[in-house]
């Protein structure tokens, strides 16, 4: 499993996916023996990992030119040494040389449908890279049905080669999580009920409309913006200001795990305003955690919540009473939202790996 585009802490979502996929795989009897070429620090960041055979890469991978030109050189003799016989991608391309067949993850096509949210260099990459890496593989896998549905429009993409790969969440989640005492202390969040948003800062998740409702409708409640800075993250803190409501909107940056965790177990609701997702994990983990769930209509958000959260609009009126609904129906919720989460076990997710990697080999 290439795992060189992983730099710890920085890429999200996509990389809580792959390593919800290994230990998923760890709870499987399968005929693969697994090895995980990752950047150094990738095994201090994840010791729920175990014993996992891993190679690590002998650069830090900061530089995506580095980091690209060192999946076209070292990651391909670091693999045939080993006898690999089969190598996922799992940053959604696939360099020229290397180990085939090849299986690709796609994450989202988000930059194809928003070009407008992406750096120019990177869209021109992307633009040329994605094709190529698509005709490089022997199978695609996509995190929901929405995305094998983008890829296979976009590419003409035989279905039969894309092979939906669920999130999975694992069974100790919350666990350890923070306690509402401790975490109102630390993030000085007063008494007041609090909505949680965990995201990076990039433009198509949307944060500018919560803060919008903060500075209207949503008066009287705390928002706890948590994630790492994105490219929106200036524009995000200008708005801020203009509207004075700092008092009110909390910026705690990425928060360990625990932390995390109890954050959204605290919250009156979880709100994902997201205007384009492949998935949207932290829906799933709100709904895992028990805590409502508010969601935009956008992309794949439907598919993944549901009839397990309040799913709206991305428009100001729909949103404005949503709180209340939540509160109202917090126990209905949470219920539909417990259920849900079963069929996203990381168990599950390995299964539907493995079947991508069996189609792969023939």
């Amino acid at each position: 499993m290439n795992l060189l585009w992983a730099r710890p802490g920085q890429v999200g979502g996509s990389e809580d996916y792959f390593v919800r996929q290994l230990l998923g795989l760890r709870e499987l009897e399968h005929e693969f023996d697994l090895t995980a070429f990752v950047l150094p620090g990738f095994r201090d960041a994840h010791p729920e990992l175990g014993p996992l055979r891993s190679v690590t890469a002998p650069l830090s991978g900061a530089a995506r030119p580095a980091r690209v030109a060192m999946e076209h050189t070292w990651l391909a003799r670091a693999a045939r040494r080993r006898g690999v016989r089969l190598m996922h991608h799992g940053g959604g391309t696939v360099p020229a040389v290397g180990v085939r067949p090849a299986v690709l993850t796609i994450h989202d096509l988000q930059w194809h449908e928003y070009p407008q949210y992406v750096a120019a260099v990177k869209l021109r990459y992307l633009r040329w890279a994605t094709p190529r890496s698509i005709r490089r593989s022997a199978v695609i896998t996509t995190p929901t049905e929405f995305v094998k549905r983008t890829v296979v429009e976009a590419y003409g993409v035989d279905p039969d080669r894309v092979i939906p790969v669920r999130h999975g969440i694992e069974p100790a989640l919350g666990q350890h999580a923070t306690s509402e005492a401790e975490l109102r202390e630390r993030y000085r969040l007063g008494s007041s009920p609090i909505v949680v948003f965990p995201a990076m800062t990039h433009p198509h998740k949307r944060h500018d409309f919560l803060v919008d409702l903060v500075a209207g409708p949503w008066r009287d409640v705390t928002l706890v913006l948590t994630g790492g800075s994105g490219s929106a993250e200036e524009s995000l803190r200008r708005q801020i200001e203009r509207l004075g409501v700092a008092n009110r909107v909390v910026r705690t940056g990425r928060v360990p795990a625990a932390d995390r965790d109890g954050l959204m177990k605290m919250a009156i609701a979880v709100a994902f305003p997201s205007q384009y997702e492949g998935f949207g994990a932290p829906a799933l983990e709100a709904m895992a955690l028990g805590v409502p769930l508010i969601t935009s209509d956008r992309a794949s958000l439907p598919e993944v919540v549901g009839n397990a959260g309040i799913v709206r609009p991305l428009d100001q009126a729909a949103w404005a009473g949503v709180l209340d609904e939540a509160v109202s129906r917090r126990h209905e919720l949470v219920a539909a939202g417990v259920e849900r989460v079963k069929q996203y076990s990381t168990r599950l997710s390995a299964e539907d790996l493995v079947r991508a990697y069996r189609l792969a080999l023939g």
